[in-house]
């Protein structure tokens, strides 16, 4: 099994104001790895280093064992890598056809339609959406939009940042269930999350984060059977 994502000793933040403290992480090819922790813990900001969105300071990411520490956003792309906000992640204006052509802009028309093909099989919410403006779908189908952008590049390593959040109960078991099927496809998955439960019963391994630091790693499932870290980080108090 072929190592994915390989980070050692990663320190960065925003501007001069470090966020992240020594975080190693690693994402072997095929797997769904989780990244929960409380709010402000370095979560969201870990991830936008990896990809070249938050400012980079020392340390090393590897990706299939090449350094990509500091590379832009456009290079981590032609690499395989694609990269899902939680925020601002589709163009209200336009219509889910026409996102879904902004995320393959450069690409010629037949392969383009091809992909959207291929993507619409996986979320098929989006076909009778195609020619309605972004804007008028329901926070679940906004969501799905994003991500289906995201795979027109082709990627073979996702990053989601908080894809369920704010969603109703239903669309996040919807959105979770279908980026687990991506595995199928090839590809491996790096999510970080709120709803630590719902992700990590379909990771195979997760991170917990606390003060821009990992502060705990295992198996999923262990984690989830943690009653320490059932209390303090997935909300059930003794006794519940």
């Amino acid at each position: 099994m072929s190592r994915i994502l390989d980070v050692k000793n990663l320190i960065g933040g925003y501007g001069k104001v470090q966020i992240m403290n020594d975080v190693d992480l690693y994402v072997d090819e095929g797997e769904f790895v989780t990244v929960i922790g409380p709010n402000g813990c370095g979560k969201s900001t870990f991830i936008k280093i990896v990809f070249g969105i938050a400012t980079y300071y020392s340390g090393s990411v590897k990706h299939k064992g090449e350094e990509v520490s500091g590379w832009r956003t456009d290079s981590l792309v032609n690499r395989g890598i694609a990269y899902v906000p939680q925020v601002d992640n589709v163009f209200p204006s336009l219509s889910v056809r026409e996102n879904l052509d902004m995320g393959g802009i450069h690409l010629p028309g037949p392969l383009l339609n091809e992909r959207i093909d291929e993507i619409l099989e996986m979320f098929e919410d989006l076909k009778p959406r195609m020619s309605d403006v972004a804007a008028s779908l329901s926070g679940g189908q906004r969501q799905m939009l994003a991500i289906s952008r995201a795979l027109i590049s082709n990627p073979d390593f996702l990053l989601l940042d908080e894809p369920t959040a704010a969603l109703s109960p239903l669309y996040q078991k919807q959105i979770i269930e279908r980026i687990d099927a991506l595995r199928s496809k090839g590809i491996t998955v790096l999510i970080v999350e709120q709803n630590a439960r719902l992700s990590l019963a379909r990771s195979d391994r997760g991170y917990i984060f606390s003060n821009g630091k990992v502060v705990h790693t295992n198996k999923a499932s262990e984690i989830l059977t943690d009653p320490q870290i059932n209390e303090y980080f997935l909300g059930t108090k003794k006794g519940d």
